[in-house]
This record gives C-alpha cells, structure tokens and sequence, in this order.
C-alpha cells in the first residue's frame, strides 16, 4: 500500500523531494529510499536533479508509464460509485465527518508517538 500513497501524493502534489515524500508519509528517510527505489526500478518514477540546487533530488511520476493503469480501476470506481448512490447526502456528510475526525485523532496520535521517539 505505501507505493501506491506515495503514487497518489506525487500525482496530486507535483514532483517531491524524497524529505516531503517522509513528511507526508511518516515514513523514516531509509524507508522512503527504499521506497523510491522500488517505483524507480519499475519505471513508475524517476529522480531527477533541482536545477537550482544540483544536489537537491526530486521525485517525479513517470506519466506515459502510469497511463494505462486508469482502466485498471475502472471496476473499483464503478462500485464505489454504485455504493455512494446508497447514501444519503446528510449520511455521506457524517460520514466524512467521521472520517475527518478519525484522521485527525490519529495524526495526533502519530505526532505524539514521533515525539516520544
């Protein structure tokens, strides 16, 4: 599952260093190397240097690599959808509040554990 966030963040974010990839996976800088690594080795990302800062590296998604694979979610999306059309408008807002709150609970939890690390 960690490739698969760290796709989603760089295709919703832009190119990222391998230290914002950490941040916004909570992942120790070993790990995120390792990580990039493995996307690397299968061509779905590639490191290329900062032109203003030659040793700073960033992560960018391979778009041609990644093109096909829309069509592999394409089961996935329509059953979600077929799902969300069960919902109410008010159900799907508290659910999300729920989902907001839960995510938010446990950010806090994984702040509070990096600091006692």
């Amino acid at each position: 599952m960690t490739e698969e966030k760290a796709l989603d963040l760089l295709q919703r974010h832009g190119p990222l260093t391998a230290g914002e990839l950490c941040e916004y996976t909570g992942l120790a800088p070993a790990s995120v190397s390792g990580l990039i690594d493995r996307l690397e080795a299968k061509g779905l990302v590639r490191r290329i240097r900062d032109a203003r800062d030659r040793r700073k590296v960033i992560v960018e998604v391979d778009h041609e690599k990644l093109a096909g694979f829309g069509e592999l979610f394409d089961e996935l999306v329509a059953g979600l959808t077929e799902l969300y059309l069960g919902y109410s408008d008010e159900q799907l807002e508290l659910i999300l509040d729920f989902l907001t709150r839960a995510t938010a609970v446990q950010r806090a939890a994984t702040s509070s554990l990096d600091a006692a690390l």
